[in-house]
């Protein structure tokens, strides 16, 4: 799911439109909520970096991560893997 900064969801029901929203959203600030196995939720705040025709990746805040940088297809944002809301 996507949401922009007032939790307004996006429409975001086939991978085009998702793409294409974050195409627009590159170089604002996310927040990230990435449900694994075994009721496993990672959550990252960080800039979208960049978006290509397969995955997205994220530059994440350096607080407490020691990985600089994630990245995720749109399918996990359709199939709910994988939350995104700005800033």
């Amino acid at each position: 799911m996507l949401y922009n900064g007032k939790g307004v969801m996006f429409l975001a029901n086939n991978i085009v439109n998702i793409r294409q929203e974050l195409s627009e959203q590159v170089g604002k600030e996310v927040k990230l909520t990435a449900y694994e196995s075994r009721n496993r939720v990672i959550e990252h705040t960080g800039v979208l970096s960049s978006t290509y025709p397969s995955i997205f990746v994220i530059d994440l805040d350096n607080d407490r991560d020691s990985v600089d940088r994630v990245s995720y297809s749109y399918i996990d944002i359709l199939t709910g893997s994988v939350e995104l809301k700005f800033n």
